[in-house]
């Protein structure tokens, strides 16, 4: 028997509604590490991919949206035990990626997954924070909650390639949106590693999906895509920005600019609440007497 055998070269595909097709183009484009070597072919995803990913999401979007806070921050947190137990290849993802150190790398991919954690704690907490009832003089009472606004499109980061992706994709998951994300250009295997992890945990297909390629030929469509609801243009660069922002005012969507983020640092609460909307009931209380309210 020969002791020399052939390594068994990874095929990354694209994640949409759950499965692992290829881009309907039948394009790749080569990934390179941060010297130019070659890693992998990534898929090249077509304005096709794009449609069929909005399609996945909205179809996924009733079933999460729906679901119980408690129960997606179960959901989140089961990614992130499966994050934790496929550490070290997310870390040689990550080094090649961005030209970082092994022990650099693996900090970075700590620093997500405790990322990831931190909006699934969040899941049935945001609506305490945001949410409440409103004082109001009159024999009636209201009670504003926040509530998802729909299929978010999330342009991931160009240069964090993991942390970066993670924080603009969980929390838009995780306050109940479901999304289609394109992975950075330069550095996508990590997001199609991601996917991954996503297919083989509790989260149902659609609620996130994975597309590689040129960024400004996904994020277009999208862009002006009438079912897609809001858009973050993270990984989008001025010029791209301000065409993508005209074309998603075609249907009102809600954009969040670029803007410099040091994804090391304690995000807070302002992704999440970029994509809820909030919505108020009212409720009579009966008459006001002199001795106050009846109900």
């Amino acid at each position: 028997m020969s002791d020399t055998r052939l390594s068994v070269l990874k095929t990354y595909k694209l994640y949409v509604g759950g499965k692992f097709p290829r881009s309907e183009s039948g394009r790749v484009y080569e990934v390179t590490d941060a010297k130019g070597n070659w890693l992998a072919n990534a898929p090249l995803s077509s304005r096709k991919d794009a449609r069929d990913a909005v399609v996945a999401a909205r179809k996924a979007f009733g079933g999460w949206s729906g679901a119980t806070a408690y129960n997606r921050g179960q959901v989140l947190y089961r990614v992130a035990e499966m994050l934790e137990g496929r550490r070290d290849q997310f870390a040689r993802e990550v080094a090649d990626a961005e030209g970082l150190s092994k022990s650099k790398a693996a900090a970075l991919v700590d620093a997500t997954i405790d990322r990831w954690v931190w909006y699934a704690g969040w899941t049935d907490k945001i609506a305490q924070v945001v949410g409440g009832g409103n004082p109001v003089a009159g024999p009636f009472f209201n009670l504003s909650s926040p509530e998802p606004t729909g299929v978010v499109a999330v342009l991931a980061p160009q240069e964090s390639s993991f942390l970066g992706l993670v924080s603009v994709l969980a929390p838009v998951v995780a306050t109940g949106n479901t999304a289609v994300v394109v992975a950075s250009e330069k550095s996508p295997l990590p997001a199609l590693s991601l996917a991954e992890v996503l297919a083989t945990s509790d989260v149902p297909g659609g609620v996130v999906n994975v597309l590689s390629g040129r960024t400004a030929e996904i994020a277009t469509p999208l862009a002006a895509h009438q079912d897609v609801n809001a858009i973050d243009l993270a990984g989008a660069d001025e010029a791209l920005a301000k065409e993508l922002e005209i074309a998603a005012a075609d249907n009102l969507k809600r954009v969040l600019r670029p803007q410099p983020v040091d994804y090391t640092e304690t995000p807070g609460i302002d992704r999440m609440t970029a994509f809820l909307e909030t919505k108020t009931v009212w409720h009579p209380t009966g008459s006001l007497g002199a001795s106050g309210s009846s109900y």
